[in-house]
């Protein structure tokens, strides 16, 4: 299964690393410019070649690390390209202050997503997970949270087992729908951590589950 990772940005390259560990022959990495591109991949150490935005849209699974703002008009441009695949969606719909939301309280980035791109299977994960955590995502003995959420029962779990080797506990958080909570928590997370003063390392971890990974 090969997974394409779009964008170089500090969440690109956070997944790129993360995921080239367990899939060095399965990751496909794309930006605006191949050579800068090409760059970033030299910088991470990284045994791997930059691809064009074409040729990584010929993955199964998609990862584009874009603002909220920004991934909205990028898949409309890519709507056929994107049918029957997997779409990761990281984003969060803060405002340009990190105050408030650009979406109202009945709807997520995730659902309105997947309103636009209605024959892409449109996955949550990674939202809550800011983008130093993936260095060290296991803190004080505890890992770090992923909630994985998707319409299709079947999708979910598929993304899932792909993301199971990962450092982090894997957690089936259902619909698309609790989005809704899990974006505007990561907001309150960030606000507790400035409050704190150990932002952006801050994460989830929900207490009292015995596995590493929890499937509904």
């Amino acid at each position: 299964m090969k997974i394409a990772i779009i964008g170089t940005g500090r969440m690109g390259k956070a997944l790129l690393n993360t995921f080239y560990k367990v899939y060095p022959n399965e990751i496909l990495f794309a930006g605006r410019d191949i050579t800068h591109t090409q760059q970033v991949i030299n910088e991470l150490g990284l045994n791997l070649q930059a691809v064009s935005l074409e040729v990584a849209m010929q993955a199964e699974v998609i990862i584009p690390t874009l603002w909220f703002a920004d991934v909205q008009p990028w898949v409309q441009e890519r709507a056929m390209a994107l049918q029957g695949k997997i779409l990761i969606d990281i984003t969060n719909p803060f405002n340009e202050t990190y105050e408030d939301f650009t979406t109202p309280y009945d709807t997520s980035s995730a659902e309105i997503i997947q309103q636009l791109i209605p024959h892409t299977y449109v996955v949550g994960a990674f939202k809550n997970t800011y983008w130093v955590v993936f260095d060290n995502p296991v803190l004080q003995g505890l890992k770090s949270d992923v909630y994985v959420t998707a319409n299709k029962e079947e999708v979910r779990k598929k993304v899932m087992r792909l993301l199971e080797p990962l450092p982090f506990r894997i957690l089936d958080a259902g619909t698309l729908k609790n989005n809704r909570t899990i974006e505007r928590m990561t907001l309150l997370s960030r606000e507790l951590s400035l409050k704190a003063g150990n932002y952006p390392r801050i994460a989830f971890n929900l207490w009292g589950l015995e596995h590493s990974s929890i499937s509904g």
